[in-house]
């Protein structure tokens, strides 16, 4: 969880600035230098989305118990979508063209993407939003069955640290989805919108830019939220509570059994 926290995190300053970077109007770029940076930001993205999925597959194996059950299905779902949106990234590179032109004397990088790259990206982001939907109500689903099961018991000790963990998860988990399908519409407009006479029209560039903002803001700000929430929280248990002592050894267990033998 270090590894993918840390490189998402960095990823996304490399990414950020490679964008910054590709559309600064002061900054000359040959069609070949677009290609380089363009290809090299679509892969960046195939990877962090990856990286994304593998934390939100690691959170859902918890919240059931470490399901083998629960894990292959998720595996499976992870497999297709990411193997499609490769695809999606290796067709792009290929067929599409990169030119730099010059608007009022502001250099800009000019992309044209075939027709079936078009459909094949729109695909892409509709299976993206599947399974962000499904990872969703699997979470909301385990964490209502939890909530129903704990309220018959007092909401002190493990059980309450427990039930305050799932609250924690499912907020982070809720402003994701959000920001998600925020990012999935503007992109799904976008490619299925008509082509413009005009491709740098005031409303294109407007929702461009909204799209950029809001896709930032939703992998390398909240993805990593996604592991930060919880070691927060738990590190808020070590320093408040004894009861952070029983959480380190238990992966949101519904039932916890309790020894009475002499040994205790």
């Amino acid at each position: 969880m270090t590894v993918l926290y840390l490189s998402v995190r960095y990823l996304g300053i490399i990414s950020t600035a490679l964008y910054i970077l590709d559309n600064a109007p002061t900054i000359s770029l040959t069609g070949t230098e677009c290609w380089i940076m363009d290809a090299v930001c679509i892969w960046m993205y195939i990877v962090v989305v990856a990286m994304l999925c593998v934390i939100m597959i690691a959170r859902l194996h918890a919240m059931y118990q470490r399901s083998r059950k629960i894990l292959m299905f998720l595996i499976v779902i992870f497999l297709t979508v990411n193997i499609f949106g490769i695809v999606g990234a290796v067709m792009t590179t290929m067929h599409a063209s990169w030119e730099e032109i010059i608007l009022s004397g502001t250099y800009m990088c000019s992309v044209n993407f075939a027709e079936d790259t078009i459909l094949l990206g729109s695909i892409t982001w509709i299976l993206g939003t599947v399974w962000e939907v499904l990872a969703l109500c699997l979470a909301v689903w385990i964490a209502v069955k939890h909530f129903r099961e704990l309220r018959p018991h007092s909401a002190g000790g493990i059980i309450g640290v427990m039930g305050d963990c799932f609250r924690v998860m499912m907020k982070t988990h809720m402003l994701y989805f959000t920001s998600f399908i925020a990012v999935s519409c503007f992109h799904i407009m976008l490619y299925l919108s008509p082509p413009l006479s005009d491709g740098y029209s005031l409303g294109r560039v407007i929702s461009n830019g909204l799209c950029q903002i809001f896709e930032i803001m939703q992998m390398f700000v909240l993805g990593p939220r996604l592991i930060l929430s919880i070691r927060e929280y738990h590190a808020k248990l070590v320093a408040n509570s004894d009861s952070a002592t029983a959480m380190t050894s238990i992966a949101f267990q519904e039932h916890v059994q309790i020894s009475t033998g002499s040994s205790v």
